[in-house]
């Protein structure tokens, strides 16, 4: 491995956390860099357009040049181009939000999740954040679905680290995350009740692709007093369904 380009991936992957903005001072504390090393790496950076500095407090943030990745990405990657559709279908089905999540695999302290696609509902401002959000697993129905189909093993690593309360109805418990993710697998979908945010509830089934591998997960999002009620068991089937269609048509 090259040194010098893991450290300017490293520097990225920070950006990746949720921080718009972060100094050299910052940057070096979390990586345990010095200073001059993490200068360096950010003036290699902003010449070739990955970083850009703000003038007016001298922190980095990411450049234009990752959008247009991003971007690139987006039109090219099969797998958005397939499920945006069928995504698309279920969200006007039931005018709710509805995410595609896969798992993020760049954090060694915590099982997290990463956005690749949202559809936004005509009903709500802005329910969830946007593409590219890097969050906890086992607070989400995305996440916990994510969690039930990966291999045991990758999940291993992580038993017995904190997990973070953000209601009081999230799962903190290691005994009761692992017992709700058998739940999971013998009724195909998982469910999300107020677990990340009071008043919110999300459901979310596997997609695979032809070889039986986990790709992602399909969610609907809403208000606990529209997802929750007499539609219930309706939108449980439908994410189930899609999910289903968009894995018939995976390579």
């Amino acid at each position: 491995m090259i040194e010098s380009i893991e450290r300017a991936l490293d520097i990225l992957e920070l950006f990746l956390q949720g921080t718009d903005e972060m100094s050299v001072t910052e940057i070096g504390k979390s990586l345990g860099l010095h200073k001059s090393t993490v200068f360096r790496t950010l003036e290699t950076l902003e010449e070739k357009g990955f970083v850009r500095q703000n003038p007016n407090n001298s922190k980095y943030r990411l450049g234009l040049q990752i959008y247009l990745l991003g971007m690139r990405f987006r039109e090219s990657e099969p797998i958005t181009n397939i499920l945006y559709p069928y995504a698309k279908a279920l969200s006007d089905q039931f005018n709710e939000v509805v995410n595609i999540h896969a798992l993020y695999k760049g954090n060694t302290d915590s099982l997290q999740l990463v956005m690749l696609e949202k559809i936004q509902s005509p009903q709500v401002l802005n329910l969830s954040p946007s593409i590219g959000f890097i969050g906890p697993c086992h607070c989400s129905a995305s996440g916990k679905c994510l969690l039930a189909y990966t291999s045991p093993d990758y999940i291993k690593q992580f038993i017995g680290k904190p997990l973070r309360g953000y209601t009081e109805h999230t799962i903190t418990d290691w005994n009761v995350l692992l017992k709700n993710l058998e739940t999971i697998r013998e009724q195909g979908y998982s469910v999300d009740l107020e677990e990340r945010e009071v008043g919110l509830t999300c459901i979310a089934a596997p997609i695979f692709n032809k070889r039986n591998k986990l790709v992602a997960s399909i969610s609907i999002a809403g208000p606990m007093a529209r997802i929750h009620g007499q539609k219930t068991q309706e939108i449980i089937l439908a994410v189930k369904r899609t999910a289903q269609q968009i894995s018939a048509v995976l390579p």
